[in-house]
């Protein structure tokens, strides 16, 4: 009994506070950010924060069981997770089916609501990943028993998500499994040249389409376009500049005024950064770094392999995805629409992101 309190107790309460922290720095820029748009659509000013509200509360339903889930459970989900997402995936890209928002078809109607299955994929790939990885062992070193079966997973998730067109996903997935493959101990040779054979494919995939050219184009120099293809990042950069060290103020951002398309989701940092300024950049960037290290520290001090393997993977999705919305915003990388865990305006991320916390929690109880 008192052994069963202990564990009950000391799961990483910094964890947990630094994304309670994130949560409510989120919903106060989701509000600021987006009342303006909302009220111009709806209404109601506060359309979008009532629904962050509820995504929230029902995300942080989700980490609360994942929390208290026996952690055998989640190795047993491995392959259901993994055959789910998948059809999910397939889903999406069945006429009627798919819900198609700007050129893209990544999302299920639900209702009033829509759902992202590529958000569901990540959590999926990271649980079947560890799973494999802890029963590979030694034989992840060999490509054809231990590497292959991995590469196909992976290949077949980054076509759908692919054909859907989901480009900043599937390039992030692949990130992301090849420096998971490197710490379970993949061969570098085996490695190497997986990244000889990836590169001349994803310039392929790049000059397959025009758009994705002129984003490339835009990001090398947006200033060659700047009432097209370069609007977004230049008004994100007028942005981020304008905020100084101290901000404009919370709700006086002029860029949420129809510059920024969708203030709210992908470049809600960019609202921040105007709004806080520095001193708020700050404050997010260190509480993501505050995140990212206790997930690392909980991955290096779990009980089994599994537990490491998976609090990794969830902690390295999580900073690749911060990372990479960052560094678009920055103009440190071309445009993808990738959400800013916890503090974009969404429920598939908000609950996908906050049940990989739950499971960070859970295996750092049983440490």
């Amino acid at each position: 009994m008192q052994k069963a309190a202990r564990e009950k107790s000391r799961c990483d309460h910094v964890l947990l506070i630094s994304t309670l922290l994130l949560l409510a720095i989120g919903l106060v820029m989701v509000y600021s950010a987006s009342s303006h748009l909302a009220y111009n659509r709806t209404g109601d000013p506060y359309f979008f924060l009532k629904r962050q509200i509820m995504f929230c509360v029902a995300g942080l339903g989700v980490m609360l069981v994942a929390r208290y889930t026996p952690r055998e459970i989640y190795g047993k989900a491995a392959w259901p997770l993994l055959v789910v997402s998948l059809l999910l995936l397939v889903a999406v890209l069945i006429p009627g089916l798919g819900h198609r928002v700007g050129g893209a078809v990544r999302w299920l109607k639900l209702g009033a609501f829509s759902f992202q299955p590529s958000e569901l994929a990540k959590f999926s790939l990271a649980v079947f990943f560890s799973y494999s990885m802890a029963n590979k062992g030694e034989e992840i070193r060999s490509f054809s028993r231990g590497l292959m079966p991995l590469l196909l997973v992976t290949g077949v998730f980054g076509g759908l998500l692919l054909a859907q067109p989901d480009m900043g996903t599937a390039v992030m997935i692949g990130a992301w499994s090849f420096v998971l493959l490197f710490v379970g101990g993949a061969r570098i040779l085996h490695l190497g040249g997986l990244v000889a054979v990836s590169l001349p494919f994803l310039l392929w995939v790049i000059k397959s389409e025009p758009y994705r050219v002129k984003r490339f184009l835009a990001f090398l120099n947006p200033w060659d376009d700047p009432t097209g293809i370069g609007f977004q990042i230049i008004h994100s950069f007028l942005a981020v500049g304008s905020g100084g060290l101290w901000g404009v103020g919370l709700g006086a951002s002029k860029e949420k005024l129809h510059y920024l398309p969708e203030p709210h989701t992908d470049f809600v940092f960019s609202i921040l950064a105007e709004e806080t300024g520095l001193l708020g950049v700050a404050v997010v960037v260190s509480l993501f770094a505050f995140l990212i290290w206790r997930g690392i520290r909980i991955s290096l001090s779990a009980r089994d392999l599994y537990g490491s393997y998976l609090a990794f993977a969830i902690t390295l999705w999580i900073g690749l995805q911060v990372l990479v919305n960052m560094g678009v915003v920055l103009g440190l990388l071309p445009t993808k629409g990738l959400t800013l865990p916890l503090l974009s305006y969404g429920g598939s991320s908000m609950l996908i992101t906050l049940l990989s916390i739950g499971v960070l929690l859970n295996i750092s109880a049983n440490r």
